[in-house]
């Protein structure tokens, strides 16, 4: 009786290599196949500079392209870590209103915060104690988005014919912004991070909600023509917002 010779295990095909973006900075990406891999396991490389993605062997494309979508959130807080943009200390960086800013330390121990243009670089300047410099910033991000949201309010209010009763600044985690029944709004500070059609969308979104306290299709048709760059803004909420939760100002 003859015998079937046995087959050599196949080898793996090599690893794909490939790029993906999160929260705007292409990332190099590394998908190696494992014939003994049940799911799909996501690594962050040390340093941040890279990703690597093992999958179960033969998995469909559409497969991968919607795990990597599903953990953009998650690799957005992972590596916020490692981004310039939330070390906080003199050379690092913040953004203000979707621009980052060079973090400089005046030297002196009073003073206003500010953020000024020095050889054309966007530079926020801080006075006060090194220990001080995260607070410091913190309330500065306080101040200006608190003048952005008011101003906004105010003219959506007028749009809907609303009245605010009042607006507040939180540092939520869960949302961005809320309208109580009475019409007290409140709003993240953080959204002043982010670039002026998402904080112009935000005020809108909460102002329209005076008219309509849902999420039906009257209050999203008030919402965008409050504020025509919604679709825009919302796209770039989902895709950063979860980084600018991630920096730490304590």
């Amino acid at each position: 009786m003859l015998r079937k010779s046995r087959q050599p295990p196949k080898s793996p095909p090599p690893p794909v290599q490939r790029t993906i973006d999160v929260a705007g900075k292409a990332m190099p990406l590394t998908i190696r196949q494992n014939a003994r891999a049940t799911r799909m396991t996501l690594r962050i490389e040390p340093g941040g500079r890279a990703l690597k993605l093992t999958i179960p062997a033969g998995l469909p494309e559409r497969e991968i392209n919607a795990f990597l979508s599903r953990h953009q959130g998650w690799l957005m807080t992972k590596l916020a870590r490692f981004s310039g943009e939330s070390v906080l200390e003199e050379g690092g960086t913040i953004l203000l209103r979707g621009i980052a800013h060079r973090i400089e330390r005046t030297g002196k121990l009073r003073g206003l915060t500010e953020a000024v243009i020095i050889d054309d670089e966007p530079v926020l300047r801080v006075s006060g104690a090194d220990e001080h410099l995260r607070r410091r910033i913190a309330d500065f991000l306080k101040k200006e988005a608190r003048k952005d949201l008011e101003h906004l309010v105010a003219i959506y209010a007028r749009m809907v014919g609303r009245k605010v009763k009042s607006l507040s600044l939180k540092d939520t985690r869960s949302r961005w912004g809320s309208c109580a029944a009475d019409g007290s709004l409140s709003f993240s500070w953080r959204i002043v991070m982010a670039p002026p059609k998402v904080i112009d969308y935000l005020a809108a979104h909460e102002v329209a909600h005076l008219r309509e306290m849902n999420h039906g299709p009257d209050f999203w048709d008030l919402c965008e023509e409050l504020c025509p760059a919604m679709e825009d803004a919302k796209r770039w909420l989902k895709r950063n917002g979860t980084m600018l939760h991630a920096i730490d100002f304590d």
